[in-house]
């Protein structure tokens, strides 16, 4: 089906009301529990609407039980009052394989549709499905067929089964090239975004294009496979979380907030699910601004896991296009 066959679907059609503070669920190692599904029942308690699995985190069911669960108790009127959005594994990232797998992310979620499914990473791993990470580097695919997995998000759209689609980890340059031949627009881009790596290449193209920036690891994702210390670290952000009598943890999703980004948390610590949502009443003056904008600025996450002399990636530069 040729791309200029239909006219294109603008990004902002597609899109639901996206709230802004989202749960993240990857707690690493990967894994279900009566303890994940707990804390997400405890988040929509306290207010969280956006919650955000993928097929690899196993934590759909937890999400979908404990939807499930909140309506039972009364907490929302039903499914609809939540944002969910998950994710296809690059195990399933091949032209003829993504229907199949968001019908089955929707089994295990217990629902008939995602507000938003991404594709996960620009990477092919060799089928049948495995959902595991890290894997091994001969699992990658030669190529990544962007054009044929995307039409297969697209089929997931007009099904019904994603109310929007998009991606996850994509440089500026492999977004721009998926807009040139999208029928149906990437509505978000997932992607690392905190004070110390700002994205600002990317936020430029998003900004352009009226794709959403969604921003994982804004604490920089202390102690986990994908993530770095240098966040909580900064002695710069302590200053200013000391002056403003806020967490640091505060101040930075406060800049992910003001710069008009989706941001998701990963905290199952009741105090921290709290505070994560006291954003709103305050904001940074001009002078923190300005100090933040200044901050070294390094990828938590270099994506080593996909580069291998087998796939179509040989360096970090390859993946990101530069833009390391």
């Amino acid at each position: 089906m040729a791309s200029n066959s239909f006219p294109k679907v603008p990004a902002s059609a597609l899109l639901p009301t996206m709230p802004r503070i989202g749960m993240g669920t990857a707690a690493f190692p990967f894994t279900s529990s009566e303890e994940t599904t707990a804390a997400l029942l405890r988040a929509i308690e306290l207010g969280y609407r956006h919650f955000d699995t993928a097929r690899l985190y196993a934590t759909e069911g937890c999400v979908g039980a404990a939807v499930t669960e909140a309506v039972r108790r009364g907490l929302i009127a039903s499914r609809a009052d939540v944002f969910v959005a998950s994710k296809l594994w690059c195990s399933d990232a091949h032209a003829g394989r993504v229907v199949p797998a968001a019908r089955e992310t929707l089994r295990n979620l217990g629902m008939e549709y995602v507000d938003l499914f991404l594709v996960h990473w620009p990477v092919s791993l060799t089928p049948p499905g495995k959902y595991e990470y890290p894997f091994a580097k001969e699992e990658i695919s030669p190529s990544f067929d962007m054009e044929g997995v995307w039409r297969g998000m697209e089929e997931c759209h007009r099904l019904g089964l994603a109310r929007a689609i998009g991606v996850s980890n994509f440089s500026a340059e492999k977004l721009e090239k998926l807009l040139s031949v999208a029928v149906v627009r990437p509505a978000v881009e997932q992607v690392e975004v905190n004070p110390m790596w700002q994205q600002r290449k990317l936020r430029e193209v998003c900004r352009r294009e009226g794709v959403q920036l969604c921003g994982y690891s804004p604490l920089g994702a202390k102690g986990t496979p994908w993530g770095s210390a240098a966040v909580m670290d900064s002695d710069v952000l302590h200053q200013i979380a000391g002056s403003k009598g806020k967490t640091l943890a505060q101040i930075c999703l406060r800049w992910l907030y003001e710069h008009g980004d989706v941001l998701l948390v990963k905290t199952y610590n009741e105090k921290r699910m709290k505070e994560n949502l006291e954003i709103f009443e305050w904001e940074l003056s001009e002078q923190e601004r300005e100090k933040i904008s200044q901050l070294p600025q390094q990828r938590g996450l270099p994506g080593f896991q996909f580069i291998s002399d087998f796939g179509p990636y040989k360096c970090v530069e390859d993946l990101w296009d530069g833009d390391v």
